[in-house]
């Protein structure tokens, strides 16, 4: 077998990180079984380079190699991408079709994202992994495979599987050998020699020399997080190899293209929906009339009640009391008079005036108060008066209600408004 020297320099690989070396020498190991081998690491650490020396240092290197992106394949046809299907399966199904563990059989497939495959798919593959065995979408005819497994992911499958989202005994099936690619944030050595071998690469494709950094761009090469890993550090060495006119860069150079994340972050935003149906308003609105609408019959009884008693200024004292109830005041402010006149309300304005005194006793002219409206009585005179005020035009009175144009027309239906447009 290979020194790990020379398989790097054979795949392209590049650090001396104590991760990164313990995850080659692993690969080697199980290169020449058919255990299954499930490869884990944050996107852009370059997962896709295990599957591949797997493959090439087993004795399945001869045949097939597949590698399948589980996350790019629409949910609907990722069975038949993976099973193959039978003429007529589906609406354009016009031909039998052999999916890709028929093609690789012999060989390897390599499953990239495999969290995101569907729960059914899931499956179909724990059948393949346990006994070799498929269906095509559409047959009924098994089917035997002999392909070796090799799956990658960057969820968290603890977190998957507790949440429903991934099925448990597939974790296992697949994960009989872990690997495990460290962050580039984890492998601060190998970063100023990637970017080297990125600035080399970027020379040669566009002609032109290549980037130098000094020690100061290096160290903030260096601490810089790098969240997208060795994809974003590769696109900020062409991003400088291309915009920058100097080939010698410092750290004030470099800096603009690092992204400060900190200061990027999204503001939290409170997903709660705020309430704000029409109906529960008017309803509100309903209470608040007919509460206060109450207030008023109870004051004009307990005055007509105080004039018979010929109590003056026990009139005042209550009727003051009253009034402070339905304006909201609890205590009278200092510069207020401490008793009022008597008066006298007119319910359907809600004005106030002052009651004629004769003698001793105060006379207020009472009318027979009608009962209060109902809530459907209520809406009906609401949405005359709207539609009076539009002239009859709909839209501009659903709009003043808060309503629908549709739920407008039924109520003007139901209740026979059409002469009102």
């Amino acid at each position: 077998m290979d020194s790990l020297q020379s398989v790097k320099q054979r795949f392209g690989i590049i650090g001396n990180n104590l991760g990164l070396n313990r995850a080659l020498e692993k690969s080697l190991r199980v290169s020449n079984t058919d255990i299954s081998v499930l490869v884990i690491g944050e996107s852009g650490v370059g997962k896709e380079s295990m599957p591949k020396i797997i493959h090439q240092y087993s004795h399945r290197k001869h045949n097939k190699f597949i590698a399948v992106n589980c996350g790019a394949i629409p949910e609907g046809t990722i069975d038949s991408e993976l099973f193959g299907h039978e003429k007529g399966a589906f609406t354009g199904a016009t031909q039998t079709r052999a999916g890709y563990f028929e093609v690789a059989d012999g060989g390897t497939i390599f499953l990239d994202e495999v969290g995101e495959l569907p729960l059914q798919t899931q499956v179909r593959l724990l059948r393949v992994l346990e006994s070799g065995e498929f269906i095509k979408v559409g047959s009924s005819k098994v089917q035997k495979t002999n392909v070796r497994i090799v799956a990658a992911t960057n969820v968290n499958m603890m977190e998957a599987i507790s949440k429903g989202k991934f099925r448990e005994d597939l974790y296992y099936r697949l994960s009989t050998v872990e690997i495990h690619l460290p962050p580039l944030r984890d492998r601060k050595e190998d970063i100023v020699l990637l970017f080297r071998k990125f600035a080399a690469d970027f020379a040669q494709k566009y002609h032109m020399p290549p980037i130098k950094l000094d020690e100061h761009a290096q160290a903030l090469l260096t601490d810089y997080r790098w969240s997208g890993n060795i994809r974003q550090l590769r696109n900020v060495a062409e991003q400088i190899s291309v915009l920058e006119k100097e080939r010698d860069i410092n750290a004030a150079g470099i800096r603009p293209y690092l992204p400060d994340r900190e200061s990027q972050l999204p503001a939290l935003i409170d997903k709660k929906e705020r309430k704000s149906d029409f109906s529960s308003e008017r309803e509100i609105l309903y209470k608040v009339l007919f509460d206060m609408k109450s207030d008023l019959n109870d004051l004009k009884k307990l005055t007509l009640d105080l004039i018979k008693n010929g109590a003056e200024s026990e009139i005042n004292e209550k009727n003051q009391s009253l009034i402070d109830k339905i304006y909201g005041k609890e205590d009278p402010l200092p510069d207020e008079p401490k008793a009022l006149d008597p008066v006298s309300y007119t319910p359907e304005t809600h004005e106030i005036s002052k009651v004629e005194t004769v003698d001793k006793y105060s006379y207020a002219e009472t009318i027979e108060e009608e009962e209060p409206l109902s809530l459907h009585e209520k809406e009906l005179e609401m949405i005359k008066q709207a539609l009076i005020r539009s002239k009859g035009k709909r839209k501009l009175a659903a709009q003043e209600l808060g309503i629908s144009e549709r739920t407008l027309y039924r109520k003007i239906k139901q209740f026979d408004l059409n002469d009102l447009e």
